[in-house]
């Protein structure tokens, strides 16, 4: 763990929740997170440059200077004030009740046991208030509390994506609490936070995880209507081609995203998607010359394995060579352009070596 070397009141300084976690299981952790008891937003100014502050919830991400770091060099910090909080407003975010309570009511309104560790940044104690060590050492997800879900349905995404990230369980408790809400579920729920916790998620690139999410109906937080597992393996499927937005392949099985608040960008991939199966070569190529591969594979996934990955592994490298400017010089501007370039396209989908001139002889023949 990269450390900060603060001496002035460092006894209300602890490393805080996953940079603990990941440090006991001996993985590395991309965020160092600090929780200082009292306000962090005054407290912290004096360490470093504040890139980004938050003054609702008393958060503030710093540049640590040097001099205050074990490493002698700068690092970046994400210091919280402790504070504790209730959800007047189920499913949406909380309402802050107190900031600079107790290390033990922080914690306590925490997502899961093994991220509700504390580590000193005076002494380097574990303080471990909900067992969370056990659960490390035993594999096992479990909530902090009988309402986590009721209060904070992301957090059943956040349980899978850990699950996958580490391999462990839901405790049968929790998973019981899970499946209870999945039967009763408030739809009066935060999309944009569900729509985060799904990339995260999905962005790992999983099969496991995609299974888990349709096998144990958490993709109900998304729709209504029920889904069957698709037969394809679809980590092995992006593992093939090249893709951006690994998520939407996964997610986008469920067919209707309209409650997820989506980029233009993946609003397209779902809107280019056919709603049937493209019957020949040409079909395939017309529709998805313009489309992401995103687009493509979905329809792998949903309607013709084989077909989308013809046009991915062969008609897509299909170019013609002569362009319009081409067939102005032989005909005015007309709609038998398209009818010529079609006719094209599908000698050279079966002789792909065919030149410029073998075009220009099938576009005057059709003359």
């Amino acid at each position: 763990m990269s450390t900060v070397k603060i001496y002035d009141d460092s006894d209300k300084l602890f490393y805080i929740g996953g940079v603990v976690r990941d440090e006991i299981l001996n993985k590395n952790s991309f965020d160092i997170d600090i929780t200082y008891i009292g306000n962090a937003l005054e407290y912290c100014r004096k360490f470093g440059e504040i890139i980004q502050e938050n003054p609702e919830f008393k958060t503030v991400r710093i540049k640590v200077k040097k001099e205050f770091t074990s490493s002698n060099k700068e690092v970046i910090v994400d210091f919280a004030s402790t504070r504790s909080e209730t959800y007047d407003k189920k499913g949406h975010l909380p309402v802050i009740k107190q900031i600079g309570c107790s290390l033990k009511e922080d914690i306590m309104r925490r997502d899961f046991t093994i991220n509700s560790l504390a580590k000193s940044v005076k002494t380097g104690e574990i303080i471990d208030y909900v067992n969370g060590l056990d659960d490390i050492k035993n594999k096992k997800l479990r909530v902090l509390h009988d309402e986590s879900f009721v209060d904070d349905p992301t957090r059943i995404i956040r349980a899978l994506k850990f699950s996958t990230r580490f391999d462990f369980e839901l405790d049968e408790h929790t998973k019981e609490l899970q499946e209870k809400y999945l039967a009763n579920i408030n739809r009066d729920m935060s999309y944009k936070r569900l729509k985060k916790e799904l990339v995260e998620t999905f962005n790992l690139n999983s099969q496991k995880a995609y299974e888990k999410f349709i096998n144990e109906n958490i993709y109900k937080l998304v729709v209504e209507h029920s889904i069957e597992l698709p037969k394809i393996n679809i980590e092995n499927l992006i593992n093939k081609y090249n893709v951006e937005n690994v998520w939407i392949v996964y997610v986008g099985t469920l067919k209707d995203l309209s409650k997820l608040p989506l980029t233009k960008q993946e609003q397209k991939i779902l809107d280019d998607l056919p709603n049937c199966i493209l019957k020949n070569d040409l079909e395939l190529y017309r529709h998805f010359e313009n489309a992401n591969i995103e687009t493509v594979l979905l329809y792998a996934i949903l309607f013709d394995e084989k077909g989308a990955l013809r046009y991915l592994d062969y008609l897509r490298n299909i170019k013609l060579e002569i362009t319009g400017n081409d067939l102005k010089n032989l005909i005015a501007p007309s709609k038998k352009y398209r009818q010529i370039f079609d006719e094209i396209l599908k000698a050279k989908f079966k002789n792909p070596d065919m030149t410029r001139q073998d075009e220009l002889k099938i576009a005057k023949s059709m003359l």
